[in-house]
């Protein structure tokens, strides 16, 4: 391809990510020149859906939400959808109340060791750039370390706040959706499952300790904790 046709494919996609060096442009643009057919389709039945003002909850948005919800609509459906968006109405202010509380080295320390590993390959998490997220995935992890003492931080929590900061772009939305996601959605007390597994890591295997055995920090297997935020493709 020649530098003139590799240009018009952005370097940072529209969530912030790096295209690698390998990245295939005129294979990207083939499959996306096609697919953005299908993306508007989907979003001109998501406008019409949601014109009303409401989410509903019905088959019919039960089966677009599993074809994937078109980026600009993502956080208010799953606000909506996941019951955050109640949560966060019933309970105004509490978020900020989290965060004046009293404080926690140990769960402050161990939210700061996995600032810099989040999404390295994203230029919005880098403290170069100006507004950086960091300060906003610190505050939502803290808040929510509060919040639910029982599980605290994990490792892996970083990414699922990291992607949600990410689609909603809003940091108070971002901590009610990983409160939806860990207390409603995900298996009931997964985490605490992991916590307890690392509680006994000498007997357990070695690839269920992670990098992090012995700092006091609770560490999921890798991929279960950041539901492959960073292993799947970003829009999916």
């Amino acid at each position: 391809m020649q530098p003139a046709e590799r240009s018009r494919v952005p370097r940072i996609d529209p969530y912030g990510f790096e295209r690698p060096e390998d990245f295939d442009d005129a294979a990207y643009e083939k499959f996306f020149s096609s697919y953005l057919v299908t993306l508007t389709r989907r979003a001109i039945k998501w406008s019409r859906l949601l014109q009303g003002g409401g989410v509903p909850r019905s088959r019919t948005v039960k089966r677009y939400v599993r074809k994937g919800v078109p980026l600009e609509h993502r956080a208010r459906v799953w606000m909506v959808l996941s019951g955050a968006q109640a949560q966060m109405d019933q309970n105004p202010g509490y978020y900020h109340q989290l965060l004046q509380g009293e404080r926690n080295p140990r769960l402050e320390d161990a939210i700061r060791t996995d600032l810099n590993r989040t999404f390295p390959d994203n230029v919005k998490f880098r403290k170069t750039t100006d507004p950086c997220l960091q300060r906003t995935l610190y505050n939502v992890l803290l808040a929510y370390g509060h919040h639910n003492q029982g599980v605290g931080y994990c490792q892996g929590m970083n990414f699922i706040a990291g992607y949600l900061i990410l689609i909603t772009n809003n940091e108070e939305e971002s901590f009610w959706l990983l409160d939806a996601l860990v207390g409603r959605i995900l298996p009931e007390n997964i985490f605490r499952t992991w916590k307890l597994i690392h509680g006994h890591r000498r007997q357990a295997p070695r690839e269920l300790q992670g990098p992090a055995a012995g700092a006091g920090v609770s560490v999921p297997v890798p991929c279960v904790a950041r539901l492959y935020t960073d292993d799947a493709p970003f829009q999916s």
